[in-house]
């Protein structure tokens, strides 16, 4: 058995939240739009992750996952998040810390859904 894509659905009340958080902050991009259709949807993607984003109010309020995205520069993806979107950096995790597991991690957060950037020593 062979995989080569995990693509995950968020669902959120309002996609345009999902957009600003994925698009504007982050800096993925539409590949797909129906945003302004009767049930709102889209996939964003960035070198090579793929997110199924969707407007459905039933979902979001049943659903809140977390991600965990790993670079290989997380100082300078904090540098750029702590800038240019400071209101979406998490509380708990608002600076890049080394965790007891090894990686060096900071989170972010919007109205849906957590998202931990983290950056693993190299071997």
């Amino acid at each position: 058995m062979n995989f080569i894509r995990l693509v995950p659905n968020v669902f959120y009340h309002d996609i345009r939240e999902a957009l600003k958080l994925f698009v504007d902050c982050l800096e993925f991009r539409i590949e797909h739009d129906e945003i302004d259709s009767k049930n709102p949807f889209c996939v964003v993607s960035k070198n090579g992750l793929h997110i199924n984003l969707f407007q459905n109010a039933d979902l979001a309020s049943e659903h809140n996952p977390e991600f965990r995205l790993v670079t290989e520069d997380i100082q300078s993806v904090y540098q750029k998040i702590s800038t240019s979107h400071p209101e979406f950096l998490h509380p708990n995790l608002s600076q890049v810390t080394l965790r007891p597991w090894g990686a060096k991690e900071f989170a972010i957060r919007d109205v849906q859904l957590g998202i931990v950037i983290q950056e693993w020593p190299k071997k």
